[in-house]
């Protein structure tokens, strides 16, 4: 017999594949460094949203304070015999000295700046905070209010030299009849800055500037002791702010954005900042301004470039050591794929049918093991890929990026173990025991596989209430209930929960003690026709499947000296159940 052609030069195994997978790791990694920017704008975009809705709530809640406490003070006013004699007599003096110590009182203490007695006909009769004016009419919107809706009203008002009010007026009654009103009120700027300070933002009010004169605001400022540039926006000026200057990179433009309902940042010399806009309206509903809220996120961003630059170091250590985890095995692979081919070179040479089966009983006992390495492979690194993808959405949280990256290096770690493992599968499956505690291994293969499922499927685990400590090979447990958990969701067509149990069980062979690992699902349950052979290798009903995974779980309870066993469920679905003796206290 022709001893045949030669065989071609065998294919290097390592160099066909460790390629492509170091191109798909650096694809992943490189994917994730890009998303960073935006994952960024996002972070600073929510902390300004953020920021800006604890302002306005903030300002909501001092006001309501503010506006309790000038309640309080008019009801005490009310309240005094000897002050309401001398408002109904017109006695300006006589206000003067009943109230005059409580309006400095109220002043030095509580910042109150308005405090008025005026007539039912809305004439005003006395301004304890400014005694010489007097007799003038009040027509702003509170007091007219107050009137028409006969009680209390509060709301900020702007005034005419730019002064933004906190006012509240109260109807004065007597036996059903108005004897005037009674008027309190503060200027909001102290409110800025203990907003300011207490949300650790800076904050300045623009008002449109067709509600003010010119000549009126620049006025204002000089009896307030401050400055301004009436010139620098076309359509707002500035009436209070907490910091000394507003940041120069504010400009019309800029201005013009804000207003447009965006977020913008600035650089301000060495810092990076981060600024919204919040409505401002007064007691007639009237727009008349924006509350400008500043962020320094000069901090944040230098937290955040740290965050990002040890989260990228720590994945490629974790993907260089799962590269060479997988560079490892492949090489195990090869050699035996290169001893394999010079098999298939000495099978051209065989002379008879016989010696030519046996050759290829050898090449499919090979294919097995590939083929398991292959599927056993795939798991954990689909985990590991998307563990990635959620510690780059999670890179604002340090210790839970820490927390996901223990979880890819843990994964890892098992790959090379399995590898080593399911290489010397055909001598034995040696394996290591240790007291591994039974509910952290669970809850660290469900959280595996909420990574590696795209449903989502819900997961329920019950758990004895003490703890459960078994002498197992965590690792290979931790496969056997992952595989175990994937054959559960594919059996699952709509999104019910699969349930995990895990509770003490005798044998049902011979009675021993032990603990029962148990998967539940709620599909059409399991065929008879495949009863019989769900352990079987390579048996499966799925197009897309490799009829390994139930194969391997059994292959676990052996070298455990368990068992493993499927039952359909009264109710529809199915159980399969991993037996472990009670080799460990718990």
């Amino acid at each position: 017999m022709n001893p045949g052609p030669h065989p071609k030069e065998p294919r290097r195994v390592r160099a066909a594949f460790i390629g492509p997978f170091a191109i798909m790791l650096a694809f992943i990694v490189g994917v994730f460094a890009t998303a960073i920017f935006f994952v960024e704008n996002r972070i600073r975009d929510q902390d300004l949203a953020e920021r800006s809705a604890s302002v306005a709530k903030l300002f909501a809640q001092k006001l309501d304070k503010d506006t309790n406490l000038m309640r309080a003070v008019l009801q005490a006013v009310m309240s005094n015999e000897a002050v309401e004699r001398a408002f109904v007599k017109g006695d300006r003096k006589g206000l003067a000295r009943q109230g005059g110590a409580l309006f400095e009182t109220l002043r030095t203490e509580h910042r109150i700046t308005h405090l008025y007695f005026t007539g039912a006909d809305l004439v005003n009769l006395y301004r304890l905070h400014s005694p010489g004016e007097f007799g003038d009419q009040i027509n702003r919107m509170t007091m007219v209010r107050a009137r028409e809706q006969e009680k209390t009203v509060r709301g900020l008002e702007l005034g005419p030299l730019g002064t933004l009010t906190l006012r509240l007026v109260a109807p004065w009654r007597r036996d059903a009849k108005v004897l005037g009103y009674l008027e309190i009120g503060e200027e909001i700027e102290h409110l800025l800055d203990e907003i300011g300070d207490s949300l650790s933002v800076g904050l300045a009010v623009l008002v449109e500037k067709r509600f003010l004169l010119p000549e009126q605001w620049q006025r204002g400022m000089s009896l307030m002791e401050r400055h301004g540039d009436w010139n620098r926006f076309d359509t707002h000026v500035a009436l209070a702010q907490t910091t000394a200057r507003l940041p120069a990179a504010l400009d019309d433009r800029t201005f013009g954005k804000l207003l447009a309902g965006d977020t913008v940042g600035l650089q301000e010399q060495a810092r990076k900042l981060h600024v919204a806009l919040l409505p401002l309206d007064d007691a007639g509903g009237r727009h008349i301004g924006e509350l400008v809220v500043i962020r320094d996120i000069t901090a944040l961003e230098s937290m955040f470039r740290w965050s990002t630059v040890t989260v990228i170091g720590l994945s490629l250590l974790a993907a260089a050591s799962v590269l060479g985890a997988f560079g490892v095995a492949l090489a195990r692979v090869e050699r035996d794929y290169l001893r394999q081919h010079d098999l298939e070179h000495q099978l051209l040479r065989l002379n008879t049918e016989q010696h030519r089966i046996l050759q290829l009983e050898k090449l499919s006992a090979l294919g097995t093991m590939v083929g398991g390495i292959a599927h056993q492979l795939n798991n954990p690194l689909v985990g590991v890929v998307n563990m990635a993808e959620l510690a780059q959405r999670e890179a604002e949280n340090p210790p839970r990026t820490r927390a996901l990256l223990d979880d890819i290096r843990r994964a890892g770690k098992d790959c090379h173990a399995f590898l080593r493992r399911m290489l010397a599968f055909s001598k034995g499956s040696s394996f290591e025991r240790m007291p591994t505690p039974m509910g952290p291994l669970i809850d660290e293969t469900v959280l595996l596989f909420r990574q590696a499922e795209t449903r989502h499927l819900p997961v329920e685990v019950r758990l004895p209430a003490a703890p459960v400590v078994l002498d197992v090979d965590p690792i290979l447990i931790r496969h056997a209930l992952f595989n175990l958990l994937l054959n559960a969701a594919q059996a699952t067509p709509g999104d019910d929960a699969i349930v995990i149990v895990l509770e003490p069980a005798a044998n049902p062979d011979n009675g021993a003690p032990g603990w029962c690992l148990s998967v539940t699902d709620h599909g059409t349950g399991i065929a008879a026709a495949a009863m019989d052979k769900l352990f079987v290798p390579f048996f499966t009903t799925r197009s897309d499947g490799t009829g390994l995974g139930l194969p391997v779980v059994q292959h676990v309870a052996l070298l455990h000296d368990g068992r493993v066993d499927a039952a359909n469920q009264p109710g529809g679905g199915a159980r399969f159940a991993l037996w472990l003796p009670h080799d460990a206290t718990d």
